[in-house]
Parts: structure tokens; C-alpha cells; sequence
């Protein structure tokens, strides 16, 4: 079975909120879906965390070796990406589209071999996973009763984050947390993300060492992002001080990136995007490295509901992964896929058990968020 075309289609119109420096408005495009197109008929669904026209873009570079390769083998044609186009930007636009491909080529192999991708990644340790509520940090009063309504139709998990986090007081940031944990309860799991992603994050790593000692006191999960996310050595340095565990990752891609800061004690818990980081192919070699070095691996999931199935398929074959990111009102996953994603009574989300990633996009979604996106055949492009 031989790979005939590759699509990307950006979506827009409903883009979340995500950032302060620039703050990211609905009609930014950065998260982009594409489909891998096979002689047999057929297609399989990847996305990509980065605006459709450097995946369009990366497409035109990565032709030459995605055209008429086996569309069977997704970890053997990453891997060939990855090495042929090395000198064109390692790390970048490239590797972000390589995983949006990785993720729909397993895809591919799912339907052609009528398994879930989990099993084919190893075997299902679990059939559900617990998601856990993504939010950005407001005003008390209003993080407070967000985060009251997702307890309310079964969240168990949250993390709070960005926002005013970092940048205002020191007695905000202890306000916001606060202000979550009475709202969540004493049992829930409560985990804080800083941002330091994010454009010129001013936290030092006094401040990261300060806050995490507060973080301690309202019995919180892990800080994540505490700091810039190259500052290997400060991270290496606050875990060995902090009370909490110390998560981050999203922003490094392949597993070279992450060896590096696992082998340095950089963090207790590592976070690879599977829509940016390399796909299912890196990001199940970072969680088996993680495992060697004992860290734990929790996937970032700030993106797609493609990227939210992949993630609820590599935690189910992983032995240790047992969350997964939920970013909470975003319409790019809620809406996207015919009957969605709905969690049980427990609060946890059921691991897709049809061929592949088990999923299929809603056309009527897909119309809204990327008109004329021709995706498929038939579709306009």
C-alpha cells in the first residue's frame, strides 16, 4: 500500500484563547489537520500543531520521500523523514508535519489491519484513561466557578494555567491557586502550569523555587513550564529542591531534545506534544526512556481531537501513562469528530477500540472550522 497524497487544512474561526504576549485570537489558524491518501482507497488522519502554511510548506520539502513509500510503516518512514531532511530545520515546521503524518500512517495501518492503534503500539494497559481539565488562569471568582461546572459534569483532574500566572504578584498567583484548589476539593488532582513557554517569561528561577514551595502547600500534582523551556540546567536544579514534581517538555521535539533533559534530572514528569513533537513514533520512545530513567510521561494535549485520540491511544499501551490532556471548550475537539468524547461516571475517557485511531471527522465541523478544505475526495481544495 503506497502513499499517493498528502492534504493540510487549517482550522479556524473558534481557536482558543492561549497566550498573553500575543494573544492568539479565533481566526489564528495553528493547529492543522491533514489526511494521507493511499493507491488502495485508504485515508488515514494526522494533525499538526502549526499554521497550514508551514505544513503546506513542509509538505512540498517532505514529498519526495512520503510519495510512493509504504504507507505500513510509520515509525520506518518518520524515521526517513527525519534523517532526509536534517540540514532543512531539525526541530521545526518539519518535525511538526512529520508528526501529523506519523499520527494518520498508524492510522492507515489500524484500518488496513482492523486494530486499534494502541494495539499496535504494544497493547492496551487500560481501556479508559482519566482526562484532566485544562484551564487558563482568570480572576479567582471566575476560575472558581469554571472550574466548579467541570467538576460538576465529572472532571476528577485539572490544571490551571497561563493568564495572569507569573506576571502580576506573587499574592495573585497564590490567590489563583487557592482559589482552585476550594473549588476542586481536597481529592482531586490539582496541577499548575507557569507558561514559561511563552514569549519573554519573566520567572527566574528564585521565583520557580518560591512558587513551588507555595504550590506544596495547596498539595499540588506538579508545576509545570516553571521556566524557559531551554533552561535545562535551572530545571535539573529546581527539581532537586522542589516539594512538587516538575513537569515540561511541550515545546522540545524528538527524542535527542528529551534525552538530554531526562539524563540531566530535568523533570519528574515529561510531556512530548504527540501533534508537534515527532508523533506516536518519538513520543512512544520518549515515554520508554522516561520509564528507564524514572520520570513519568504524560502527553500535552493542547491541540485537536485527532491529537486527543492519539493520546488516549499511546496512554492506553503505555503501563505508566494514566492521564491525558483535556483542553476544556475548545470547539477543534469537542465538535470535530462524530459522536465526540464523553466521559463516564468515573470521569475518564474510553480509549477508541475501532481500527486505527477509532475516530471520524464530523464533514459538517470540518465545513465550519476550514471551508473548502479538501481534505477528502469529493471535497472542495
Amino acid at each position: 500500500m503506497k502513499i499517493t497524497d498528502i492534504r493540510a487544512a487549517g482550522l479556524r474561526g473558534a481557536t482558543p484563547k492561549g497566550g498573553w504576549a500575543n494573544e492568539i485570537k479565533p481566526d489564528d489558524v495553528i493547529h492543522t489537520l491533514i489526511t494521507v491518501h493511499t493507491d488502495e482507497g485508504l485515508v488515514g488522519v494526522g494533525s499538526v500543531f502549526s499554521s497550514h502554511e508551514l505544513v503546506r510548506a513542509a509538505l512540498d520539502v517532505l514529498a519526495p520521500v512520503y510519495l510512493g513509500a509504504s504507507a505500513l510503516e510509520p515509525d520506518k518512514l518518520s524515521q526517513t523523514m527525519h534523517q532526509h531532511t536534517f540540514w532543512l530545520g531539525r526541530g521545526g515546521a518539519i518535525t511538526h508535519t512529520v508528526s501529523g503524518i506519523d499520527i494518520a500512517v498508524w492510522d492507515i495501518l489500524g484500518q488496513a489491519t482492523g486494530q486499534p492503534v494502541s494495539l499496535l503500539l504494544g497493547g492496551r494497559y487500560r481501556e479508559s484513561v482519566r482526562p484532566y481539565a485544562s484551564v487558563l488562569i482568570e480572576e479567582p471568582a471566575t476560575l472558581a466557578d469554571n472550574l466548579k461546572m467541570l467538576y460538576s459534569v465529572g472532571f476528577r483532574a485539572f490544571k490551571i494555567g497561563w493568564g495572569h500566572f507569573g506576571r502580576v504578584s506573587e499574592a495573585a498567583d497564590e490567590a489563583a491557586v487557592r482559589a482552585a484548589r476550594d473549588a476542586v476539593g481536597p481529592d482531586s488532582l490539582l496541577a499548575v502550569d507557569a507558561g514559561g513557554s511563552d514569549a519573554f517569561w519573566p520567572g527566574d528561577r528564585k521565583w520557580a523555587a518560591r512558587t513551588a514551595d507555595m504550590l506544596g502547600d495547596y498539595g499540588v500534582a506538579w508545576f509545570e513550564e516553571a521556566l524557559r523551556p531551554d533552561d535545562l540546567e535551572g530545571y535539573a536544579q529546581l527539581r532537586r529542591t522542589s516539594k512538587v514534581a516538575i513537569a515540561g517538555g511541550e515545546v522540545l521535539t524528538r527524542r535527542q531534545d528529551f534525552t538530554r533533559f531526562l539524563t540531566a534530572g530535568a523533570f519528574d514528569i515529561v510531556q512530548p506534544d504527540t501533534t508537534k513533537g515527532g508523533g506516536l513514533s518519538e513520543s512512544r520512545r520518549v515515554a520508554w526512556l522516561a520509564e528507564e530513567l524514572g520520570a513519568r510521561f504524560i502527553p500535552h494535549g493542547w491541540n485537536t481531537a485527532v491529537g486527543l485520540a492519539a493520546d488516549l491511544h499511546l496512554a492506553s499501551a503505555l503501563p505508566h501513562t494514566e492521564l491525558v490532556e483535556y483542553r476544556t471548550g475548545s470547539a477543534y475537539i469537542d465538535e470535530l469528530t462524530i459522536d465526540g468524547f464523553e466521559l463516564d461516571d468515573e470521569g475518564m475517557l474510553a480509549v477508541p477500540s475501532g481500527p486505527g485511531l477509532g475516530i471520524h471527522l464530523d464533514p459538517v465541523a470540518l465545513d465550519r472550522y476550514s471551508p473548502s478544505h479538501g481534505l477528502f475526495d469529493g471535497t472542495v481544495s
